[in-house]
């Protein structure tokens, strides 16, 4: 609509323009005839042009504002206020401390044991075993108790491969058998094995000082080793290692471990047992009350 109004008044001003054009130019053309015939007596009337010039009636619209209202806060009105209770009060008991924690002497040995070597060339599971059971009075033939053990790929659940295999190899191949299923048939024997893992140093330590052999899982000759995951076909999964062994600890002092090997007896640093025992989670089986 503004375009419509600027071109109605351009309009407008245009024809006043032509109407003052024509006045002046009819005014002009009087004088020049004035000054040619000085005494002319005619009288000449002026043309006298009448213009009205016609707008449209038509008023244009001119869109309307909107009012803006002025700007109103708003209001809040408090409600009652929410505090939150607690239906229930959790109460936490405190799990008594023993009163007294068994010593730990600094050394410690077990008196009266011995042992032989394996029979066969990866059995060396079971030869600790019945050496093992013949400290606590179980006498145990090595070939009937490595023939009573469940025959697995899974090492937590059976023997794993052939007994007469060279050493060193991993599940699914000869390998051998954990703790689990050795102390289970020690307890078959009427023997109270318990086979673990993650047993601490203190806690067989312990054992040791109750005179109570342990049979421990470790790497060779108790060296350094690496530990594999493996999983089994039932889906179970478990650390195995290479050259896996178990040996008995029968004592140790503050800077070395006593270890029955078989019939053969050696030391071996705290150190360097630990890292070996390590490596298949110090996992044993010891006396379990």
């Amino acid at each position: 609509m503004r375009r419509v109004y600027f071109s109605l008044l351009g309009i407008l001003v245009g024809l006043i323009f032509w109407v003052l054009f024509a006045v002046v130019l009819r005014d002009g053309l009087a004088a020049r005839a004035v000054a040619k015939n000085p005494g002319a007596n005619a009288i000449t009337t002026p043309l006298a042009i009448s213009f009205t010039p016609t707008l449209a009636t038509s008023t244009p619209t001119v869109p309307a504002i909107p009012t803006s209202t002025p700007f109103q806060p708003l209001t809040f009105t408090p409600t009652a206020s929410i505090t939150p209770s607690l239906t229930t009060t959790a109460t936490f008991t405190e799990t008594p401390l023993p009163t007294s924690t068994p010593s730990i002497p600094a050394a410690a040995s077990v008196p009266g044991i011995s042992g032989r070597w394996p029979a066969l060339s990866l059995d060396c599971e079971a030869r600790s075993a019945v050496d093992w059971a013949a400290y606590f009075g179980v006498y145990i033939e090595e070939l009937a108790f490595f023939n009573s053990l469940p025959l697995s790929d899974n090492p937590n659940q059976g023997f794993v491969g052939n007994v007469n295999a060279p050493w060193g190899q991993i599940p699914p191949y000869d390998y051998g058998v954990h703790a689990k299923p050795v102390a289970q048939l020690l307890r078959a024997y009427g023997l109270k094995a318990g086979g673990v893992s993650g047993l601490s140093w203190d806690a067989l330590r312990y054992e040791i000082a109750a005179g109570q052999p342990a049979i421990v899982w470790v790497i060779g000759r108790v060296g350094r080793g690496t530990p594999v995951a493996y999983t089994a076909s039932d889906g179970e999964q478990s650390t195995v290692a290479r050259f896996e062994h178990t040996v008995m600890i029968i004592g140790y002092d503050e800077t070395q471990v006593t270890i029955l090997d078989g019939d053969w007896v050696y030391q071996r640093s705290v150190k360097d047992f630990l890292d070996s025992w390590w490596v298949l989670g110090n996992m044993a089986v010891i006396w379990d009350d």
